[in-house]
């Protein structure tokens, strides 16, 4: 056999014995050479070949992947971890979680909200108030409708109350005219008789 010369050869190709290849024709040439010197020479001649790499195609698998992306091969009997395996419920939350607050911070910065409407609703994301952005955003329109009602409420009660005030101070001042506009009648009456 040719076992020597192969071994040989695979250490001289720095490749594997299976990927050597030797001429069946000349295997008398083939089985005289006892050394790397030997060896070289065959390779040099062509009779001792490194043979290329089996190809490992993907191309089933890339196709396969191609098709889960389309959601096949993923029904009930395709799923070997549990829901939490296959899409841990902790990676869901640090994406709402991110988002949310990242929304928050985005509308304290452009001054839509304040500090204190930011701590409140902050707090409520992280008590799992608000499923998705959608919702946040109305519980953010919404608050904010009511705190500016409530605003406008206030304000109307303190102009009411203002114009209260200065008619109430009208009528005194008018009642004060009038008393002493009656004490010096009384007095001029007096002084004329």
């Amino acid at each position: 056999g040719l076992s020597l010369q192969k071994r040989l050869a695979a250490s001289v190709l720095k490749a594997g014995a299976n990927r050597v290849w030797m001429d069946p024709n000349e295997t008398s040439e083939i089985s005289m050479a006892n050394s790397r010197q030997n060896i070289r020479k065959l390779i040099k001649d062509g009779f001792v070949i490194r043979k290329p790499v089996v190809v490992h195609s993907r191309s089933r698998v890339l196709r396969r992947l191609e098709a889960k992306r389309k959601g096949r091969h993923t029904g009930l009997g395709k799923r070997r971890g549990t829901k939490n395996a296959r899409m841990p419920f902790k990676v869901l939350w640090m994406r709402r979680a991110r988002v949310l607050r990242r929304l928050l911070r985005k509308y304290r910065e452009a001054k839509k909200i304040d500090h204190h409407l930011y701590h409140d609703l902050y707090m409520r994301a992280k008590g799992n108030q608000f499923k998705n952005k959608r919702v946040l955003m109305e519980a953010i329109h919404k608050l904010k409708s009511e705190k500016a009602r409530e605003k406008a409420l206030t304000e109307q009660a303190e102009a009411r109350k203002n114009k209260a005030k200065l008619k109430l101070e009208r009528k005194s001042n008018r009642k004060l005219e009038q008393e002493q506009n009656a004490q010096t009648e009384t007095a001029d009456a007096a002084a004329s008789s």
